[in-house]
């Protein structure tokens, strides 16, 4: 067979079923052989950002790898924000580009970019196939790389005289990578030692990151917790793998996280990190992140631990097993001594829960709160729908004001943070999971980006809900400039439309994409068009709330600031008393 032959043949014996991809001249001879009989549901998407993200969300919702196929060139270069994304958020990727003929490789030939050379930092690996005998090979190893260890995005650039090329093709999936040895058992004395450390702590938190996700361990997680009885607080990228209902969880941490998350860290003295990354928007500033708290830190990523914060007890493993060391090293511990009581410090949280609840202020504009559009979203659709977000105001709103009950359920671009994720994410998402209610809830400055996949929706009968929180503005950085830069709006306003501008109709834009779509200016429409929008399943739906742009992400910790000084913003929420 053809070596593009080839790539189709060890894709459907990887088990992969969806790709999402967009031809051009180095990959025809691919885009030739998806032509002939198999397996694989190729998606053609109005992007290759769009296909990339669409891959991630696919990944994201179903714990599969996700694959995404370009051509070489700007094909290949309008990847690298999606395949970037995937490396920060360690989304497991593979991402298939074509590349000019060997023999013209080095030197300019047309649509020719070192594509291996330009992802070989935001990726796990970068496989340049030069021989069709290769390909099977390259193709199981970028599997194994990409799906097993911390999980990541892998390159296999194959050039155009290889996918043309024949070979007897044999599908032997061992793969021998020299050097490639992830460590998932943890070490048995480091468990111990972190058993030993949860005994004496006064006042424990789980400070718990999308690594646990990513490894499949919510209900391992939920045995520890109980067992220990500490609070916990799950990030960006955790948020449902420890229910929000459960009375132990404390909310989201970080620069805009919970009041009681935040000050839970921060006045801690045993920090349980299991899979998060102490990143920069959790800690504020390192210094004076957490001060009285030792460390125990678990990551299957070596490189993650003692990165920003010393671990005084540091485990490499897969948090699945990891957790479940724990469960019966702290379930034998109890049998021979006792352990601290945490009354005094659920005292101490209950004392911040009572007093600063997660809430927002009404407009004083009189349009729309988009905190309330968004929490309508989450309760008329409940805990078993797919919520993903873009970036900026209307992400970190979804984060707080949806409730979160299980894992696989929130999706967003959390490291990197990328507008234009949302659509062609929920996208993926819908197509890795069909039975489920999928809401991409983006904002108009991000929905501009990459709104053209909702063709690819309409045509592959995909049908997804978006809804679009317009504030006519780049709300997050409009935001930072009234509280840091006196109100001076510099490029944020986007003339999306309050009133008789609208500069697109969102409306008129869903429509001539054939989708349902619905405009929402009153609190009194906001439940029957979402409503609607659950009962209209035959093709894409978009709402677009028109919101008041005065609207802020409250608490916030301004970014330098330690945790200490979260602007506890007493003035949007009655409820809040100043301590």
């Amino acid at each position: 067979m053809t070596g593009a032959d080839a790539v189709v043949r060890s894709l459907e014996a990887l088990g992969v079923t969806d790709v999402f991809g967009l031809p051009g001249g180095a990959v025809l001879p691919l885009y030739d052989a998806l032509m002939n009989d198999n397996e694989l549901r190729h998606i053609l998407v109005r992007h290759e950002q769009g296909g990339g993200h669409a891959a991630e969300g696919f990944a994201a919702a179903s714990g599969r790898v996700g694959v995404c196929i370009a051509t070489s060139g700007p094909g290949a270069t309008n990847l690298v924000t999606a395949i970037a994304d995937a490396y920060m958020d360690s989304v497991p990727m593979i991402a298939i580009t074509g590349q000019v003929f060997s023999h013209l490789m080095g030197s300019d030939a047309f649509q020719e970019v070192d594509i291996v050379g330009v992802t070989m930092p935001i990726t796990k690996h970068s496989f340049l196939v030069r021989r069709s005998e290769d390909i099977p090979q390259a193709l199981a190893a970028a599997y194994q790389v990409a799906t097993t260890g911390r999980p990541g995005p892998v390159l296999v650039d194959i050039t155009k005289d290889a996918q043309e090329g024949e070979l007897d093709f044999v599908w032997d999936p061992t793969v021998d990578l020299p050097g490639y040895r992830p460590i998932t058992k943890a070490n048995s004395k480091q468990i111990q030692a972190a058993a030993e450390l949860i005994a004496e702590a006064e006042r424990p938190v789980f400070y718990i990151g999308g690594g646990v996700g990513r490894a499949g361990a919510s209900e391992e997680l939920r045995q520890l917790a109980e067992l220990v009885g500490a609070p916990v607080v799950t990030t960006l990228m955790a948020r449902g793998v420890f229910p929000d209902s459960h009375p132990q969880h404390l909310g989201m941490p970080g620069m805009h996280g919970t009041v009681p998350a935040v000050l839970a860290l921060q006045e801690s003295d045993l920090l349980i990190t299991i899979g998060a990354r102490f990143d920069d928007r959790v800690t504020g500033k390192v210094a004076g992140f957490a001060p009285e708290a030792k460390v125990i830190h678990a990551d299957i990523d070596p490189a993650e631990i003692g990165k920003i914060r010393h671990a005084d007890v540091p485990i490499v493993g897969d948090a699945a097993e990891v957790i479940s060391d724990l469960i019966a090293a702290v379930s034998s511990l109890r049998h021979s001594r006792e352990f601290t009581n945490l009354e005094a410090w659920w005292q101490r949280l209950g004392t911040l829960r009572e007093r600063y609840p997660l809430g927002y202020q009404p407009t004083s504009d009189g349009l729309l709160s988009p905190q309330y559009a968004i929490q309508r979203i989450g309760e008329l659709t409940g805990p078993e729908g797919i919520y993903v977000a873009g970036v900026g105001q209307h992400q970190m709103w979804a984060a707080q004001f949806i409730k979160y009950e299980r894992p696989n359920a929130w999706l967003n671009s959390g490291g990197a943070g990328t507008m234009g994720y949302a659509i062609p994410a929920a996208m993926g998402a819908k197509v890795a999971d069909p039975d489920r209610v999928v809401w991409a809830i983006d904002g108009d400055g991000c929905f501009q980006m990459t709104n053209q996949e909702l063709a690819t929706c309409v045509i592959n009968n995909i049908p997804i809900k978006v809804a679009v929180i317009n504030n006519s503005s780049l709300g997050m950085v409009r935001q930072w400039q009234t509280l840091i830069y006196d109100g001076r709006y510099s490029n944020t306003e986007l003339d999306t439309g309050h009133g008789s501008r609208r500069v697109p109709d969102f409306v008129k834009l869903g429509e001539a994409y054939g989708c349902l779509s619905l405009r929402v200016e009153r609190e009194d429409q906001v439940d029957e068009a979402i409503k609607l929008a659950l009962e209209t399943n035959d093709r894409p739906v978009l709402i677009e709330f028109v919101v008041s742009a005065d609207a802020m992400v409250w608490p916030m910790v301004r970014q330098g600031t330690t945790n200490s000084d979260i602007q506890y913003a007493l003035e949007h929420s009655p409820t809040w008393e100043e301590e």
